[in-house]
Formats: C-alpha cells, structure tokens, sequence
C-alpha cells in the first residue's frame, strides 16, 4: 500500500463543496425549494455550521478514497486510470445512494428530491475521483 496523498484528500473535499454550492444553488436551488418549501428539511441551518459539518463529513469519505486509491497502488492506476472515476462513482452507486434512497422511502421524500440529491452525491464522488486523477493520488 502507497502512501495517502492528503492534499488530493483535502481538495477533493473542496471540488465536492464546489459542486455542492452549484448543485444546490443554480442547477437545483429552485427544484428543492419548492420540493421541501421554505424552511423545509433544515433549509434553516446555519449556512456556517452547514459548511462545517458539510466538510468534516466529506472529509471522511474523501479521506477513504485516498486510502482506496493507496491500497490499489499508482502501478495499477496508472495503467488503468479509468478506476479512479469507476471506483468513486462506484461508492456513490453501490453505497451513497442506495442508503439515501432508502432513507427518503422510509421518510416518504418524494422522488424527485430524492433523484436531485441522489445526482448531487454521484457527481460529488466523480468529482473528488477527478481530483486523486489529476493529482495521481
């Protein structure tokens, strides 16, 4: 096992904000407000402390990719580098989502918004994927 690069860990984190503030603002901004209405499912958190907790969590996962990524070694990932964006978006599709869809069935969260979040984490994953790619984390 390689060594964890932790500044892909950490701009991974940032490229998943990145998409999180375009995701949620000018693609989709409007489709979940008026999906949740004002003040709906914590749309009343502090945008600081959202930011925070955001960005720990995010760390987590992206502080498990580094460590995935490590495992399988940059031999391997050199040759075949399209496992960077098969293995993110593959705990986006295998993981992530599935638990989110789960989750808002049992909330009874409507589809739509579930759909809106569940494109939000497969692009977030892809995007931090994106980032041990071009870092050759």
């Amino acid at each position: 096992m390689g060594p964890v690069n932790w500044l892909a860990v950490v701009l991974a984190v940032v490229a998943a904000l990145v998409v999180s503030i375009v995701w949620y603002g000018p693609l989709f901004g409007r489709a979940r407000l008026a999906e949740v209405g004002p003040g709906g499912l914590g749309v009343r958190t502090a945008p600081a402390r959202t930011l925070a907790l955001s960005a720990a969590l995010l760390f987590v996962s992206a502080a498990m990719m580094g460590h995935m990524f490590a495992r399988v070694g940059q031999d391997t990932l050199a040759v075949k580098p399209w496992l960077y964006f098969m293995m993110s978006g593959g705990l986006a599709g295998a993981f992530v989502i599935p638990s989110l869809w789960l989750s808002y069935t049992h909330q009874r969260i409507s589809t739509r918004l579930a759909l809106i979040d569940a494109g939000f984490w497969l692009m977030a994953y892809l995007s931090m994927g994106l980032v041990f790619w071009l870092l050759k984390a």
